[in-house]
């Protein structure tokens, strides 16, 4: 694993140290580095721009993710009374559904590209490990928003990480 880092992005411990993520199934006490939720999402965008796949370990227990429907969104009611900038709003709501137990390491997927909706809104396409089930032959298709809100962790390879954010955690 040493061309491989994982990051998380929660506010109870200091960004830019790693530390070991507080979730039963991290029976090892693996540790993940932890990095403030604008420079969490520049990794993910970096990492499928460069052409790399990112490990995503993610909770699809939530009411905006569809089984039948191939996709996961968060409900716009969620966001009432949020103000300021975007990754603070769902630095807020990320910490809040770890810290509640509402957000949980129940799944396992693989990121493998964006799509664009009708609409212009910007997709994550995700191979899921359930076969070919669904609409879309086992691919689903996630918000940001719920990327931002939902994820416990990403597994990524180093190259794909920008420069900047691997000087910040001592990464060479």
């Amino acid at each position: 694993l040493g061309d491989y880092i994982e990051f998380t992005s929660f506010t109870h411990h200091p960004f830019y140290t790693e530390f070991a993520m507080e979730v039963p199934d991290n029976w090892n006490w693996d540790k993940v580095w932890n990095v403030p939720l604008d420079e969490f999402m520049q990794i993910i965008d970096n990492s499928l721009e460069k052409g790399y796949t990112i490990s995503w370990g993610t909770d699809v227990s939530e009411k905006g993710f569809s089984r039948t429907k191939g996709l996961g969104i968060v409900p716009e009611a969620d966001l009432e009374g949020m103000q300021g900038t975007e990754a603070e709003k769902w630095g807020k709501l990320t910490q809040k559904g770890y810290d509640n137990y509402e957000t949980t390491d129940d799944h396992g997927m693989q990121i493998v590209g964006t799509a664009t909706d009708q609409n212009g809104t910007p997709y994550y396409k995700v191979k899921n490990s359930w076969n070919t089930t669904g609409p879309y032959d086992g691919y689903w298709y996630f918000s940001r928003p719920f990327v931002a809100y939902k994820t416990m962790t990403v597994l990524v390879n180093k190259n794909a990480v920008p420069k900047a954010i691997l000087k910040k955690i001592g990464v060479k």
